[in-house]
């Protein structure tokens, strides 16, 4: 059994923010059913620029249920640039923590909310470049991702990379990779 905090099985029995907007501002779906985790995140912004409504709809753990609710709560009443600076360490931390093996599930939310604010200002479906190379095909991870999460948060091991991105998790194939871009970034 994992250990949760009070406010992170709160956030999973009483999810907040469930469902979809009708005519929203900006959406976008992250994650894949084939690795168990997907993520749809939509938000409306209000008549001042401030994002006035954000739902979810989720498949996944109780890890991404509750990162999912934290994540459209920390989000309300804030702008787009406001919201962008929210990190998938805030999350879990707004949740009092999550266990390392859960993690990923923090940077889903992030994902989506990047992806969904990327729709808003571009008109494009997805957060990924699609010129991004994927480094993990089993999850369906890019190598930029990848750089960017072990940056953010000062990972040093194949196995937080891991906990946090799901590449590597799979198949392995691509752990080799994943250690020598640790060692490229001196980690």
């Amino acid at each position: 059994m994992w250990d949760y905090s009070e406010k992170m099985m709160d956030h999973f029995r009483n999810p907040r923010n469930v469902g979809a907007i009708e005519n929203p501002d900006g959406t976008a779906t992250v994650g894949s059913l084939a690795c168990g985790d997907a993520l749809k995140f939509q938000f409306k912004l209000g008549e001042d620029g401030r994002i006035a409504e954000a739902k979810f709809q989720t498949f996944g753990c109780a890890s991404a249920i509750a990162s999912s609710s934290a994540l459209t709560e920390m989000v309300l009443g804030k702008t787009l640039e406001e919201a962008k600076k929210i990190t998938n360490a805030d999350i879990a931390e707004f949740l009092g923590g999550l266990p390392p093996q859960k993690m990923h599930c923090s940077v889903m939310g992030r994902e989506a909310m990047e992806a969904a604010i990327r729709n808003y200002e571009t008109g494009e479906n997805t957060d990924r470049n699609l010129e991004d190379e994927k480094l993990c095909t089993c999850y369906d991870v890019s190598e930029n991702e990848i750089r960017r999460v072990i940056t953010e948060n000062s990972l040093t091991s194949v196995e937080e990379v891991v906990n946090f991105t799901k590449a590597g998790g799979g198949c392995g194939k691509c752990k080799v990779k994943i250690e020598e871009i640790l060692r490229e970034l001196g980690r």
